[in-house]
């Protein structure tokens, strides 16, 4: 069923104790299905939303032309196992404007994608609170790719005593490891080809690390140095932090999370690994 109401939301739910639920933007792709195949598994009631969020873009960045095709992805979330797909409209869920926003402590949304992304994270945060009192689950379900909003969103659920589990999922890759997202649609052909490097480069860091390299500097300029073949690619950030708490490290000594974002031709591309120290 396919809800646009809150108060409509709210209703078919009123009855229901076992509710997952899965967070999306739309332009839904495998890795947003194996969320919501995960979440089938589970729970009684699947809840999948779908709300490209004008709060997390920044007015240089691309909300306006942001994929959206509501039938196309709520044919694919039904066929997940999907039971309702709430699509609101930036009228219900805003209003004529909020002036109410969650906001985590800067430690954390003030690095990486939010360095170039100052307000990115208030967004996520603030929309992701709202659904989660809209739906009220038993559990979130997120993805590995986007690491750091999903240290931001346990912190967050941790902090205000939200009465739900934060469930993290694998992160789905194409055939020759490029991480799936609704941007490499924007990618041209060229950039598409050399996008591969972007998880080869993630991989030299974790062959290094697995032979003994614990420096995080020698471990970041391998990074460096294979994507080099990539020529199209124009380094947004690279760095190597403690997983939990995103703070600089120089030698590796528990476990990090290696995150890089990349530009191929106008598009941003996100990716990470997660090493475990002492290993």
């Amino acid at each position: 069923m396919l809800i646009d109401s809150i108060s409509k939301m709210r209703q078919v739910l009123s009855n229901k104790n076992n509710i997952g639920f899965v967070p999306t933007m739309g332009a839904l792709h495998e890795g947003h299905l194996s969320l919501i195949k995960t979440a089938r598994k589970h729970h009684e009631v699947v809840v999948v939303s779908i709300f490209v969020n004008p709060s997390q873009f920044a007015p240089h960045e691309d909300y306006d032309t942001y994929p959206r095709n509501i039938d196309k992805d709520y044919a694919l979330a039904i066929s997940a196992g999907a039971d309702y797909v709430f699509s609101p409209s930036v009228f219900e869920i805003y209003g004529t404007g909020s002036l109410t926003h969650v906001i985590v402590d800067p430690t954390l949304t003030d690095i990486l994608c939010g360095a170039t992304r100052p307000t990115h994270f208030k967004g996520v945060t603030t929309v992701v609170a709202l659904l989660i009192n809209i739906i009220k689950p038993q559990k979130i379900y997120l993805g590995e790719k986007d690491a750091q909003q999903v240290i931001i969103l346990k912190r967050m659920v941790k902090d205000l005593h939200m009465d739900l589990k934060v469930v993290t999922c694998p992160t789905i890759r194409d055939y020759d490891g490029l991480a799936l997202s609704s941007r490499n649609a924007n990618l041209n052909i060229q950039e598409r080809h050399e996008a591969v490097y972007l998880y080869q480069s993630l991989l030299m860091i974790k062959k290094l690390y697995t032979l003994g390299e614990l420096n995080v500097e020698t471990l970041k300029k391998s990074f460096t140095e294979v994507l080099k073949n990539a020529t199209l690619a124009k380094i947004d950030y690279v760095e190597i932090l403690g997983y939990d708490d995103l703070q600089s490290m120089k030698t590796i000594e528990k476990k990090v999370l290696v995150a890089v974002a990349v530009f191929f031709g106008k598009t941003r591309l996100i990716d990470n690994i997660v090493l475990e120290g002492g290993e």
